[in-house]
């Protein structure tokens, strides 16, 4: 697999002179299911982590998740240059529930959002779908994020267990996976830009 560190060049670190528009995107999800990890291998600048040790004092309040020992309690930050002229600023939102009044500040001038799900923990899904929506209001595209332990379901299959409208995309990615993560970014920048919020930011 790619590694992020790898396409973080010198000249990596500044925008590129044809790119006209920075769009915003919000990365959300429940706890544990990459978020941090997808803006940290699509990234070309190094990517800011708000992240600490899960302690005890989080036990009966967050998701226990095994071979997990942190968790992001701000954001993560990170940009992606997807075409010639488009760069997106990916913000990272918390998964836990307590952290959720950060969303609205954090998706103010966002586009879209790529929703993180994991098919081990479906319905933690649901009340981040309705968070975004109920919050923000914003185009998304569901990212089904591929764990080594992961069930293999059809992806149709998955749309209908998250209730999802018929034109909301829905996608498989690796999110330790560079090209596999930008496809998925790009698929989520032609679904936002079907919608005025698209075009107002970037008018």
């Amino acid at each position: 697999m790619d590694s992020a560190s790898s396409d973080r060049t010198a000249s990596g670190q500044h925008l590129a002179p044809t790119v006209a528009r920075s769009v915003k995107v919000l990365v959300v999800g429940a706890f544990g299911v990459g978020k941090t990890t997808l803006i940290g291998s699509v990234s070309e600048i190094e990517p800011l982590r708000t992240e600490e040790r899960i302690t005890t004092a989080s036990v009966g309040i967050d998701p226990g998740q095994p071979n997990k020992d942190t968790t992001t309690v701000a954001m993560d930050f990170g940009r992606i240059t997807v075409t010639e002229d488009i760069a997106l600023y990916l913000f990272g939102t918390p998964g836990q529930r307590r952290f959720w009044d950060l969303w609205s500040g954090l998706a103010d001038g966002a586009v879209g959002a790529p929703v993180m799900v994991d098919t081990r923990h479906l319905e933690d899904s649901f009340e981040v779908l309705d968070q975004l929506e109920l919050r923000t209001k914003i185009p998304f595209a569901v990212v089904v994020n591929q764990f080594p332990d992961s069930p293999a379901y059809p992806l149709e299959r998955v749309r209908a267990a998250l209730d999802l409208l018929p034109e909301t995309p829905i996608v498989e990615c690796d999110a330790r996976d560079r090209q596999s993560a930008v496809l998925t970014l790009i698929t989520l920048v032609e679904h936002a830009m079907t919608f005025p919020v698209f075009q107002k930011v970037n008018a």
